[in-house]
């Protein structure tokens, strides 16, 4: 299996195909998804993008981080999670000592809206893109980041102060809430509750009955 990385200035936003039928049928899959995020003209938001933002990972994540909407940096380099959020949320992931080959991060909006305002009316209209990139992704486990994510993946959570540190069944899947890593630059207390409740997703992330390994496609 071929894994992308994750050092946020060396990825691509697409998944490489590898050899092997089902490879390249994700791949394919993939590519063409891709392609319609980029070219997309269904709300205002493309008309002010540099870059509409993709993802950046693992093809075979078992663990999908869901933030809300790019960035200045993130519409100029066309990468989730390259600023300082981004910093913070990678940081936290080699703290915590997840495998780079088990991650993979993305935003609920694929364009960066006027003043890094969250714009419910692109949420709804990018909500397709989304769900067909789990699809694609298959992850076990989600971590939402942010209350509007929260409120996307699972609408009857609770506040994300709340909500976050512990795990919610979603689906198939399970979902665990996280405050925006945006959150813990603004206070003591934020950042303090942003190492805590990580912390926790580390520790509930170990065991093995939490989170299968995948098989490489």
């Amino acid at each position: 299996m071929h894994s992308m990385g994750f050092e946020s200035t060396k990825l691509a936003p697409e998944i490489e195909p590898s050899s092997g039928p089902p490879a390249a049928t994700m791949g394919a899959a993939w590519a063409g998804l891709a392609q319609e995020i980029r070219g997309c003209t269904k709300c205002p938001l493309h008309a002010t993008r540099t870059h509409a933002v993709i993802y950046r990972g693992s093809r075979t994540p078992r663990v999908v981080f869901v933030g809300e909407a790019p960035g200045a940096t993130e519409d100029r380099l066309g990468l989730p999670f390259v600023g300082r959020s981004g910093q913070r949320l990678d940081a936290a992931i080699t703290e915590v000592a997840i495998p780079p080959d088990d991650v993979g991060i993305l935003n609920v909006v694929k364009c960066r809206p006027p003043r890094n305002v969250f714009d419910r009316t692109a949420a709804a209209t990018c909500r397709p893109y989304l769900d067909r990139q789990l699809a694609l992704l298959d992850p076990p486990i989600l971590v939402s980041l942010g209350a509007h994510a929260l409120r996307i993946l699972d609408p009857d959570a609770p506040r994300v102060l709340l909500a976050a540190g512990r795990p919610r069944p979603a689906g198939e899947r399970v979902l665990f809430p996280l405050i925006h890593p945006a959150a813990a630059l603004r206070s003591r207390a934020l950042a303090e509750r942003w190492r805590t409740d990580f912390a926790a997703f580390g520790r509930w992330l170990a065991p093995a009955g939490n989170a299968p390994a995948r098989e490489p496609i």
